[in-house]
């Protein structure tokens, strides 16, 4: 439970917004300028804040962002870390995962992928509190929807 303190310092929400940006890259320009202009926020301050944040991953890695925007011009942020399907692709070495999964298979990736994708998985915020394993089922769901087979050891 919130405390009153808590309620009576609450900032009115102007708006949530969800980005996909290029790690190290976000620059005042489309995608991020019109997102985040039209709530007058400092567009500057995101980008340098986003790129300082995001320094450890490589160039051109898809990252998750969402902007929560206050009335007052200010803002908040959280970034997740990329996708599970971008890790499978990168894992299996393949642009685009099978269009038909069930009946083709696109490529296979091993557990060992599987595992070392969940434990970058696990620092998100919404993954944080689930187990290991049940992160790795998700991740192998994922895979089979994907076309991708996961085997215990590759040959």
């Amino acid at each position: 439970m919130s405390t009153l303190k808590e309620i009576l310092t609450r900032r009115p929400v102007a708006a949530t917004i969800r980005l996909t940006v290029p790690a190290g890259e976000a620059r005042p320009m489309p995608p991020v300028g019109p997102a985040l202009g039209q709530y007058r926020l400092n567009l500057m301050a995101f980008c340098k804040d986003f790129n300082a944040r995001t320094q450890k991953y490589k160039k051109d890695t898809p990252m998750s962002v969402t902007v929560t925007a206050f009335k007052d011009n200010t803002f908040e942020f959280t970034v997740k870390s990329p996708s599970v399907t971008w890790y499978l692709k990168k894992a299996a070495g393949i642009e685009s995962g099978s269009s038909r999964p069930s009946h083709e298979v696109a490529s296979t990736i091993g557990l060992k992928h599987v595992y070392e994708i969940a434990k970058v998985k696990q620092s998100d915020p919404y993954c944080q509190y689930m187990s290991l394993e049940s992160i790795c089922k998700s991740i192998i769901g994922t895979a089979n929807s994907m076309g991708i087979q996961v085997v215990k050891e590759l040959e």
